[in-house]
């Protein structure tokens, strides 16, 4: 189904024993407008939760493909626990009519699957409406029935009597497959079939639940830290990227391109990457004044079977100069450049989300700062972001900011009592150090204990060599 002028908004996120955050709770601000930016930071100390929600979003995002769950999701679930739930909070916005969408998924530790979903809940609350309207939930557990509540059930079965063997069988083939049941492959194309008939009293909710799905399709972009650290590595260059092909006609996804030497792609693939350059080029050369990446085409090449593919390799150009492979350029350009394409069409897309695992990963501070402060200023779509470095503090109000404390129980907290938002820098620092915040936002470290540890470390490394000096074999 196309979405037309449906527009999507993220509003919040919450963990429960998803890696050390035993419960936190994370929300966008402008979320409720589609007029506005809604850019949210998540800053903290190493290993406080951060990484935590950009990896819960991914996961969220793969079930909602309908994908697989292998076992090398396990390692999300608190290794203190055997179940873990994420809800994602939507706001959903149609013509003048807005509603709020919560799905919740809880999962287990298994023997044999290492991980498995063991339940789904789809809630429904309309506007200016304080009800809940819970109008799906699947729980692995239940044998007698294919889901609840029965009425909505009923509903969808209305008319159809061979539905309700579909059903099963879709639920039988989710348990088997460990994928989602709502927005697996089988099931999922039966709840579309239903939107084909708009005087299903089901109807309203199969849209609904195809609304999410095109959503984490097309418009959820999820750069986890991996994307970083393919970077760090300079072997390969991961471009997240979404182009237009015309009315409701679209490609998105992480785009490869090998940076060791000349690549290989088909004519259709080929075409792609140049239109994403072309996109980035439009923005680059603003933000590192005089580049543009480019291709430099080594012609056409016969594959075994008989296809052509085109060999190219990426490189950059400043200021019409000699051109340099883009494996030549800094991590902080490079960076910028695998994420540039995402965050032009949150720019512009109020339904556009992005969120971003380290953000600030070796790019210079002040053009962080920068770039946030334009995308807080005139973006429409949505943007989520960890970092480590504070320039974002002098660049964004208090409410785009939110902070991992201490507490594994109550993890992510927004400051209070600032009133100079100018020196909110200054704030935070103060809060770990003096505290005064309703959290404690920073494990205390001693200098001192540091210092000594080091010192006995050095010790024990002088005493298992006897004393001596090791000789390295350079003179």
């Amino acid at each position: 189904m196309s979405m037309g002028n449906i527009i999507v908004r993220l509003k919040s996120v919450t963990l429960k024993n998803i890696k050390n955050v035993a419960n936190g709770k994370v929300d966008m601000p402008g979320a409720s407008r589609t007029d506005e930016s809604s850019v949210l930071g998540i800053y903290g100390q190493n290993g406080s939760g951060k990484t935590a929600v950009i990896d819960a979003l991914e996961f969220l995002q793969k079930i909602i493909w309908g994908e697989r769950i292998n076992k090398t999701y396990l390692e999300l679930i608190n290794s203190d626990t055997n179940e873990a739930s994420i809800s994602l909070e939507l706001t959903i916005f149609e013509a003048k009519k807005r509603c709020d969408l919560e799905y919740v998924v809880v999962v287990e530790k298994d023997t044999d699957r290492g991980i498995v979903i063991t339940q789904e809940t789809l809630y429904k609350k309309a506007e200016n409406d304080a009800r809940k309207i819970n109008f799906i939930t699947y729980k692995r557990t239940d044998k007698n029935s294919i889901f609840t509540p029965d009425t909505h059930l009923a509903e969808i079965l209305e008319g159809n009597p061979d539905m309700e063997m579909e059903l099963l069988v879709a639920k039988k083939l989710a348990e088997k497959d460990n994928c989602s049941y709502i927005f697996g492959d089988n099931s999922r194309e039966l709840f579309n079939a239903v939107i084909n008939n708009t005087s299903n009293p089901y109807y309203e909710y199969a849209r609904l639940i195809m609304i999410i799905w095109r959503f984490s399709i097309d418009d959820l972009f999820v750069i986890t830290d991996t994307h970083s650290g393919m970077i760090s590595a300079k072997v390969i260059l991961p471009m997240a990227f979404r182009v237009e092909n015309g009315p409701g006609m679209r490609a998105k996804g992480s785009f490869v391109v090998p940076m060791t030497g000349p690549a290989e792609l088909l004519d259709e693939e080929y075409t792609v990457l140049q239109n994403i350059l072309e996109e980035i080029n439009t923005v680059l050369y603003t933000i590192i004044p005089g580049l543009e990446i480019g291709i430099k085409n080594y012609g056409p090449r016969l594959q075994d079977d008989g296809q052509k593919v085109n060999r190219f390799e990426l490189i950059s150009v400043r200021d019409g100069g000699t051109p340099i492979p883009i494996r030549m350029e800094s991590e902080g350009i490079i960076k910028i450049i695998s994420v540039l394409n995402a965050l032009i069409h949150a720019y512009s897309n109020p339904s556009i989300c992005v969120a971003i695992d380290e953000l600030d990963a070796g790019v210079f501070e002040y053009m962080l700062g920068e770039l946030l402060d334009i995308f807080h200023q005139g973006a429409k779509g949505q943007l989520i972001f960890t970092s480590h470095n504070l320039r974002a503090l002098e660049m964004l109000d208090v409410e785009n900011l939110v902070f991992s404390t201490a507490n594994e129980k109550k993890r992510y907290v927004h400051m209070t009592n600032i009133r100079d938002t100018n020196n909110f820098r200054n704030a935070y620092i103060r809060a770990i150090t003096l505290g005064g915040q309703s959290e404690s936002l920073y494990s205390k470290t001693d200098s001192l204990k540091i210092a000594r540890a080091f010192r006995k470390a050095g010790r024990k490394i002088r005493s298992s060599d006897g004393g001596k000096e090791s000789s390295s074999g350079c003179r």
